[in-house]
């Protein structure tokens, strides 16, 4: 064992034994907890803000996916435009590296009317490729319609906001009117009801077949609103949409339609909620910073503490021939074990509390501010370890400069320090 480690560790298992070293214990625990609670803190953002993230984003994908292929009219315009979304179309963009589905939609405006209330929606035309992974999680009452029917079964999904505002519950029936070139009426059978405490979704939006959907539009059934895609990393979503746009983008569909592409972010729908959680990591810096800052002032107090008293003991290991830099590669030695400790005590309290939200949730959220009803929160070693790392780099070299007070010790004079 080297001299730095050997003397360290005795100081620091003997802190505040001594009567003339009584703040040392203090400062050693003071240190501990600054260190420790920074940690906890910055453990606790990350994990929450990533778990904000994803959950959010899953809810936004399940309803307009990652990316979508639509026609460039629709860009502008309430009501969509078809497009030509056969085999071959689909088969090109699955070419396309980083994709791990394609599924067609199909959406019509209407308006859902009882004797009472009447609701403006979107109906939402699903088919038999559409993976209903997302939905299955989001019924609260009922099942999902019966999609892959050819003909068209006449049932429809309603989300639970809609199902309040009208007075409506599962098993009913209901009118629907659809504007084109005429007024149609549909009577629809609610099979089911969802909430995602999405509200721009929520409010507005009805599940059902993509057949009846292409029957109200006049479309054959190679036509769909958009084709909807989604990644394995949603991360690389601009990567991944230049490709597309290479491969159809501008593309005539030989029916009056032109192909183009909307990401999440570009989405008049969701992108006022995709810039509200890339806001977050800046909020995320802001205390990953503070945290730090708390952590490295709180050991840099306890140095001074810990210099001053051992200043008699520094002035013995001068007298004996130690170096400047000996002694302060000691009390940095010193400070090292200090806030491995804390990083020991702020692993627990910060991954502890993680866990018990994950699997308790007990910290409760208003869904209509939030859009979920608990705090949600993401666990990622990589991340806790990086935290670790960059607490314990920062604390050490922000105990350099304080280190050098050391050899402004003159050894006469610090024998003699009372």
């Amino acid at each position: 064992m080297s001299l730095a480690w050997f003397l360290a560790l005795r100081f620091y298992k003997h802190a505040g034994r001594d009567s003339d070293r009584k703040a040392s214990l203090l400062a050693i625990r003071i240190a501990t907890a600054g260190v420790a609670l920074g940690l906890a803190v910055m453990i606790i953002s990350v994990c929450v803000v990533k778990g904000f993230q994803t959950e959010i984003r899953a809810k936004l994908a399940g309803f307009a996916a990652h990316l979508e292929v639509l026609d460039e009219r629709s860009f502008s315009s309430p009501e969509s435009y078809p497009i030509v979304t056969d085999q071959t179309l689909m088969s090109k963009i699955k070419t396309i590296p980083g994709i791990t589905r394609v599924q067609r939609v199909s959406e019509k405006m209407g308006i859902l009317k009882t004797n009472d209330a009447f609701q403006t929606i979107l109906l939402k035309g699903v088919g038999a490729d559409f993976d209903t992974t997302f939905l299955r999680q989001c019924v609260v009452e009922g099942r999902l319609p019966r999609f892959a029917k050819e003909g068209g079964a006449d049932e429809v999904m309603i989300s639970q906001q809609v199902a309040r505002t009208l007075g409506l519950k599962r098993g009913d029936r209901v009118y629907a009117y659809f504007v084109s070139d005429a007024i149609r009426l549909r009577r629809f059978t609610i099979v089911g009801i969802y909430a995602t405490n999405l509200s721009q979704f929520d409010e507005r939006m009805i599940w059902t077949d993509r057949h009846t959907v292409n029957k109200l539009n006049d479309w054959d059934q190679e036509q769909s609103s958009a084709l909807e895609i989604f990644l394995t990393e949603p991360e690389k979503t601009d990567v991944v949409q230049a490709d597309i746009n290479r491969l159809v983008g501008g593309m005539d569909d030989g029916r009056g339609g032109v192909y183009g592409t909307m990401s999440l972010s570009e989405n008049p729908t969701t992108a006022a909620v995709m810039q509200w959680l890339s806001l977050l990591d800046f909020n995320v810096l802001v205390i990953l910073a503070l945290m730090l800052g708390v952590a490295g002032f709180t050991t840099i107090s306890g140095l001074l503490i810990l210099v001053l008293e051992r200043t008699r003991t520094i002035g013995i290991l001068k007298s004996l021939g130690a170096s400047n830099t000996r002694i302060r590669r000691v009390f940095l030695t010193y400070a090292t074990l200090i806030v491995a400790k804390g990083l020991l005590w702020g692993n627990i309290l910060g991954v502890g509390i993680v866990l018990l939200q994950r699997y308790f949730g007990w910290v409760k959220l208003d869904p209509a501010t939030y859009y979920v009803s608990e705090v949600p929160v993401e666990i990622n070693f990589w991340w806790i370890v990086g935290l670790n790392v960059a607490t314990l780099v920062i604390s050490v070299l922000a105990l350099i400069v304080p280190s050098f007070m050391i050899s402004r010790i003159q050894p006469a004079k610090a024998i003699r320090y009372e």
